[in-house]
């Protein structure tokens, strides 16, 4: 029994087969995950400028839909990073090289994606800005927040991209951490601006 195939860690393997369940379960996980992310920058988008025309709706469910798409390849990448990276084995599951680079460019061009929908929101309460009566300091952090969206989903186009190279797939989910520094530096930087405007209008 120790050596039996079915058996991994001193555990005999009940389920044989991926059942409908547990794909569901698996589906919604990664679509948690995913929403989690999404869902509280669109709540800040919604809380701060109330917009329900036309051109907003139709924005969000573009939005929708690429989070939808995008559950997918989200899954399959977390399940295979977490088999390898926590429990030292992907459980006999192999993936090619080719197929890898195109799970990584899918993944790229779904959070590309997803943050240029948010660009274009945040662009289109710009345009808004006088019949909202956006202050000094609220134009600020629209134009802000607009160029950190857009500067996101151009990273993610990048990563898309370069997945199609021989060597990125090796480290190919480490390249989305250089957004961390570049982020920081930016809100660092605009935190000095808002303090300055903030200051002359006191």
């Amino acid at each position: 029994m120790r050596n039996s195939p079915g058996v991994v860690d001193g555990f005999r393997m009940r389920g044989r087969e991926v059942t409908r369940l547990e794909s569901f379960a698996d589906a919604i996980f990664a679509f948690a995950l995913t929403l989690l992310i999404v869902s509280n920058t669109h709540y800040k988008f919604s809380r701060r400028y109330g917009l329900d025309d036309p051109t907003t709706r139709f924005l969000t469910c573009v939005l929708l839909f690429i989070v939808l798409f995008y559950v997918y390849p989200l899954k399959f990448l977390f399940t295979l990073g977490i088999n390898d990276m926590i429990f030292g084995g992907s459980d006999g599951l192999r993936i090619s090289h080719r197929e890898l680079s195109t799970l990584y460019s899918i993944y790229g061009f779904g959070f590309a994606g997803i943050y240029f929908a948010f660009t274009l929101l945040y662009l289109h309460a710009w345009r808004l800005r006088d019949t909202l009566d956006l202050s000094g300091v609220e134009k600020l952090e629209t134009r802000y927040i607009s160029c950190r969206v857009f500067t996101v989903s151009i990273f993610g186009l990048i990563a898309a991209v370069l997945a199609q190279t021989p060597w990125f797939p090796s480290w190919g989910g480490l390249i989305y951490f250089l957004l961390f520094p570049i982020l920081h530096g930016s809100r660092m930087v605009h935190r000095r601006h808002r303090a300055a405007l903030q200051a002359s209008q006191a």
